[in-house]
């Protein structure tokens, strides 16, 4: 290295330690823990079938828009509007599995939410030899763009929903 001024090699050395050095985020399935107590699962005495009717009564119940499509996995959507301009939708699927108990709710919500976005649509006219010429529409194009989504762990979400479910249940 004797090629190399001396400020420069500090330098250089300096910035591929930073680099080596520099932590990178952790990865979400790096801290995902299995633990085997979890607020996702609601027992039932009766058959996997009714414990999913009483889920789907529960949603229904509370304004949810509910695919029916499957008996033992319901798949419930509603839709909050916090700001004028934004949106959220809460979706909520509900799996009944038999258990030594009678069956097992599973429960799981994914929160999305969405920005509403408007663009104004405009319309171009050209001539050949004279160039072209753009003028802006009159109506403007509101749509909803997502933002994100990220699945609801807050025990105390599931703790409302299955207390719901375990008063149509009674």
């Amino acid at each position: 290295m004797s090629g190399f001024p001396r400020p420069l090699v500090i330098v250089f050395s300096s910035l591929l330690l930073v680099a080596c050095s520099t932590t990178r985020p952790a990865r979400v399935h790096e801290e995902e823990t299995f633990l085997r107590d979890t607020p996702f699962e609601y027992y039932s005495s009766r058959s996997p079938e009714g414990a999913c009717e009483i889920g789907k009564r529960a949603l229904l119940s509370q304004g949810y828009q509910v695919d029916d499509a499957k008996p033992l996995a319901i798949r419930g959507e509603k839709y909050f509007k916090p700001l004028s301009d934004q949106a959220t939708k809460l979706t909520i699927t509900l799996v009944c599995l038999p258990s030594s108990l009678g069956a097992v709710i599973y429960a799981n919500a994914l929160e999305t939410q969405f920005q509403l976005k408007s663009q104004g649509a405009s319309a171009g006219v050209s001539v050949a030899g004279l160039g072209s010429l753009s003028l802006p529409w009159a109506i403007d194009k509101d749509t909803l763009v997502k933002l994100g989504e990220e699945t609801v762990t807050s025990p105390e979400f599931y703790k409302r929903l299955f207390e719901l479910i375990k008063q149509l249940d009674g």
